[in-house]
Order: C-alpha cells, then structure tokens, then sequence
C-alpha cells in the first residue's frame, strides 16, 4: 500500500532533502557525532558515529515522518495518518502527528514487543491490531484508510520519508570531514535510499555501503543479481531489519551504493555490546550492524569511516547477551 501519486520508482533528489531539512528542523534534533578511541583501535580506521539513537522517538524514523507529516497540507493534515509499523515508524509517526495536532493510526501486528505497542500509544497513536503477515497489516491499513480519509505514510516506500532520512547523512557530512565511507543498515530500504542519494548528489567522493544480517539478506542478493530478491527467512536480533527492498528503494540500491556486506548474528551482538561499552551509548541490534560489518570486511588503517546508529529502542528485559 502506497500513495497513489507516487510513482513506483521515484525518488527525492538534493533539493527535496534540504527542504525535508528545513521543514523538520524545529521538531528534530541534529544528533552528535559520537567516536571511540578504543574502537579506532580495535578496527584499524578512523570512525564517526551518527548517534540516531539519540533522535526523538529513539530512532531516525522521526526525520521520515516528520517530513511527511509536515508536507502534508492542512485538508490532508486534518483528517489525519496511518501507517503499519512493527516499532520505530509507528512511534516516530505517531509523535510527528501529535506535534502537528492531528490524529494518527498505526496498524500493528499481534505480537509485537508490548514496549513498542506501549510507546505508540504513548505518543498518542490509536493501535488497530492485525494478523503477523505483511498481507494482514496491509489489508488491515487499506480497510482504515477508507474508514478514516487518513493520509497513508509508508515506513519506507515513500520519497517524503526516503527524503526525511536523507537529512541524517547531510547532517553527519556537515559535521565530520572528509569521510571516505558512510555506512548504514538495510531493511527496506528508506535510510539506505535518503543516504546514497544525499552522499552522492553533495559528496560524490564518499562511498555508501550498506549492511544487513546474513539470515535476511535480499539486499546483498539483489545487488549482485542486478534484481530484487525474495527475503530470507530470518529469524534474526535485528528485527528491524526484516523487512525487504520496494521497487524504488532497489533502484537507489543499484544506482547508488557501492556494495552490500551480510552480517552473522554473533557479530551483530558483539558489535552492539561494544557501542554499549566503549560508545557508552544504548543502540539497539538493528544499529549495530554497520559496524559488526567491519568485521566481515575489514577497513584500511587510512580510512574514515560514518556509521548511522540508527535507533536506541530496547527491550531491556530481553538484551542477546542476557537471553
């Protein structure tokens, strides 16, 4: 489900992305850049983290939803919007739409983290439950909107969110010099998107890569393949990758980034440990898998690299180290 006047494949440039900057910048924060000299040491390279963790809602989902939220004009804002979300998105659009003053829904599917249930509604969202399949939150989110006349924001197949999560990437280039590489963790697709196209249309001398977990990994075999690629099964810590590649967010993928780098699960929790020890900031797993792929692919001592941590949502009863 997507808005009807998208195309399925096109996408925001530069220009949207410095208006989404603009347009967010009261509601969002501009997020430090975090280093460890420990972990400079221990990966051989010079690193610059992105704290997305830190951004209101506890992820960059806010940066997608509230550009959406806020391009809306005041008829659409009026009767308010939805979306099917797991976690982040959900939390994130529901906090855009209280900061404008509208009403939001946000189709979630029966078992889902109750901390994430918890924080949608606390941002003041109605949750409408659904079946656990793709299909049912579709069906579920179709069948609202003809209810309510809300405007449908797509976690990620969407340019005003794939615009959104630009800002990210323009932000980390402004505050950190003369990267070499940025990295960032793949799902759908949207944060991927909004970083290649800020990346190569204002650094084109910065490499994108992206990183996902071996155990879902369509975005390493659709790069390869030169086509999108069913997902894989999972399961996997990083739930909020699970989600797969849109027509749109592929095409950013094959135009615009370098290379896809799959990462096992033991790395990921490694990774995510030491951001918690050595960064002495809280990232979920999903964050922590850029930097769990500098270990399957190691840096040169030269290089400085950007990482996105890209959320700080966790379940605290439920850490991979503890369960």
């Amino acid at each position: 489900m997507k808005p009807a006047s998208f195309a399925s494949e096109s996408l925001p440039d530069l220009a949207d992305m410095r208006a989404a900057a603009v347009r967010i910048a009261p509601w969002a924060h501009r997020t430090p850049v975090l280093t460890s000299r420990s972990l400079n040491r221990r990966f051989g390279a010079t690193l610059f983290f992105k704290a997305e963790n830190l951004q209101r809602a506890g992820a960059f989902k806010f940066r997608g939803a509230c550009n959406s939220v806020f391009s809306l004009t005041e008829g659409q804002a009026a009767r308010g919007v939805l979306t099917h979300s797991s976690g982040n998105h959900g939390a994130a659009l529901a906090l855009a739409a209280r900061e404008r003053g509208i009403p939001s829904w946000v189709v979630m599917p029966d078992g889902a983290p109750e901390v994430k249930v918890a924080a949608v509604r606390g941002y003041g969202a109605t949750v409408v439950e659904c079946g656990a399949t793709q299909g049912a939150r579709e069906e579920a989110a179709a069948r609202l909107q003809v209810e309510t006349g809300a405007s449908f924001i797509h976690p990620y197949d969407d340019p005003r969110v794939i615009a959104g999560q630009g800002t990210a990437a323009l932000e980390l280039l402004d505050q950190t010099a003369e990267l070499d590489r940025i990295i960032v963790p793949v799902g759908g697709g949207g944060l991927l998107s909004g970083t290649a196209i800020a990346v190569g249309e204002s650094a084109p001398g910065v490499k994108v890569w992206a990183a996902e977990p071996a155990t879902v990994d369509d975005a390493y075999r659709s790069f390869r393949a030169g086509r999108r690629e069913a997902a894989g099964p999972g399961p996997t810590v990083a739930d909020g990758l699970r989600t797969t590649l849109s027509p749109r967010t592929f095409r950013a993928l094959k135009e615009r980034v370098s290379d896809v780098i799959r990462v096992e699960e033991r790395d990921i929790i490694e990774a995510m440990r030491w951001a918690w020890e050595r960064l002495k900031t809280v990232i979920e797993p999903s964050a922590a898998v850029p930097l769990a792929a500098l270990l399957a692919k190691a840096p040169t001592s030269e290089e400085r690299i950007g990482i996105v941590l890209t959320g700080g949502n966790v379940d605290l009863q439920r850490l991979p180290w503890s369960v």
